[in-house]
């Protein structure tokens, strides 16, 4: 394999984020691991200026930490003394951001290690695969400090773990270990402690050999359906399977298979 290529193609970034190229995926760390990767303003501006601005070739983005944690969450000096109104906006701030990758150009991979917290497991929410690694623990601490999730959080998280198991989270500050994210669906994949993020370049290659409009359905459609009346989700999925069976990539992947030429489902 490659070495990463220069980051000279990518939006231009605060020095709290780096980005690199490995061929077809892109890698976003977060570059701040003094503060444990706490989000600041400028920081959560510069993913929103990376995912509005994915080059051309790039199929899937892996988004990791730098040091030993993934994110702590918010930084919580951002929030200063802003009233009700100026709280809002900086909530819908974090969402059209989040909402960029959720609802992105490209699927988004998540390796998570050490502290995934608050903002910090909110970001996690919003990507399309999670890989963990043993260190990884998972807390929503805001209540204990008077506040509440502001990223989404409350969106995202429940149809993950339920509501449940987040209100307690919430209520009690407990903290789960990665291995009970991830038998609660939270994560996907579980790997040894420095493994993660090969493990995140190895899923995000492979999402990125798929059909552009494939990968494309599965995040922007596939969630509209799950959340609407099942008449709606029929006929959404009856027309997104029409057109992506039209596409002419796809005619030549089945043509392929058909010939025995392509790859085959095979146990992992």
């Amino acid at each position: 394999m490659t070495g990463p290529a220069s980051s000279a193609e990518f939006a231009a970034l605060p020095p709290t984020l780096r980005a690199e190229r490995h061929g077809a995926v892109a890698v976003l760390k977060l570059n701040r691991p003094d503060k444990r990767n706490a989000l600041d303003d400028a920081t959560v501006l510069g993913i929103e200026a990376f995912f509005a601005a994915i080059p051309d070739g790039i199929g899937a983005v892996v988004l990791a930490g730098e040091g030993g944690n993934f994110s702590a969450g918010l930084d919580l000096a951002e929030l200063g003394e802003l009233d009700v109104v100026a709280g809002v906006e900086h909530s819908r701030f974090w969402h059209r951001v989040f909402e960029k990758i959720e609802f992105g150009k490209v699927p988004a991979v998540a390796v998570l290690h050490g502290a995934v917290v608050g903002g910090g497991l909110e970001i996690a929410a919003a990507c399309h695969v999670r890989v963990a690694e043993r260190s990884a623990f998972y807390a929503l601490p805001e209540t204990s400090r008077g506040i509440f999730l502001g990223g989404g959080g409350s969106v995202r998280l429940p149809p993950l773990i339920g509501t449940a198991r987040m209100m307690d989270m919430m209520l009690t500050g407990r903290a789960l270990s990665a291995e009970e994210g991830q038998a609660i669906g939270l994560t996907h994949y579980l790997v040894d402690n420095g493994a993660g993020f090969a493990k995140g370049l190895e899923l995000a290659q492979k999402i990125a050999g798929n059909a552009p409009f494939s990968n494309y359905a599965v995040m922007h459609v596939l969630p509209r359906i799950a959340r609407g009346d099942p008449a709606t989700g029929f006929a959404t999925e009856a027309l997104t399977a029409a057109i992506a069976q039209a596409d002419e990539e796809a005619k030549a992947r089945m043509k392929a298979f058909l010939e025995k030429r392509g790859p085959k489902v095979a146990r992992s």
